[in-house]
């Protein structure tokens, strides 16, 4: 009795550390947010979207979680006046190796939640409306400056913004997020010079056809 007296009390010190965590009002904007991207699926199924949207709302949370638990002990060593700057860093690089190991292993469990809700068309579709659909809209960027793009150089750039994506998913702020298609439209840039593409001229030619285009709307 005294053993079940003890779990018991351990569950309900859990459970309240656990409300104390959950905002009710970081709850709500998760929520917001996850009902936002699961509107435009157009699942036509009430459960089924039930379920798709707590899965997404509890991803964002998780991933609140496990960065906003990093970054308070980030903080803790800083102000550490006790450790030199090299032993903070030692100890930084670490929490940080630590919690991407976390959200790897969080991704693909995430994945797995919704790969049993959805098809991977769907899949992709939320994938990008946690990342503002920057991967569709870059792409078709590229595409638009580049017209001459051969197959092989399409296939690049999209597989390099598909992998900043999957990155993108788990970045914890919108600047974050957007960091991660900077680093590997970065990369994109530096592959499209090698194939012989001047940037900067392409790039300056682009916005005079698209400035010529929206004036030509206008006067429609």
């Amino acid at each position: 009795m005294k053993k079940v007296s003890v779990l018991m009390m351990l569950l309900v010190f859990v459970t309240s550390i656990a409300q104390q965590h959950l905002d009710p009002e970081y709850i709500k904007v998760t929520n917001e947010r996850a009902t936002k991207i699961v509107a435009k699926l157009a699942l036509g199924n009430a459960e089924k979207e039930k379920a798709v949207t707590d899965i997404i709302a509890q991803q964002f949370r998780d991933l609140s979680e496990i960065q906003d638990g990093r970054d308070a002990e980030i903080k803790k060593i800083k102000e550490d006046t006790s450790l030199s700057k090299e032993k903070q860093n030692e100890k930084i690089d670490k929490l940080k190796a630590k919690a991407d190991q976390s959200i790897e292993k969080l991704h693909k469990a995430y994945l797995k939640k919704l790969g049993k809700q959805l098809s991977e068309d769907k899949i992709t579709e939320v994938k990008d409306g946690m990342t503002y659909g920057v991967l569709p809209i870059t792409y078709a960027g590229y595409q638009d400056m580049l017209p001459a793009l051969t197959k092989e150089q399409k296939e690049y750039i999209y597989n390099a913004l598909v992998e900043a994506r999957e990155h993108a998913m788990d970045g914890g702020s919108s600047k974050e997020k957007h960091g991660w298609f900077g680093k590997y439209k970065g990369r994109i840039n530096n592959y499209l010079s090698k194939q012989g593409y001047d940037l900067n001229k392409e790039s300056a030619d682009w916005h005079k056809r698209v400035e010529e285009r929206e004036k030509a709307k206008a006067k429609n």
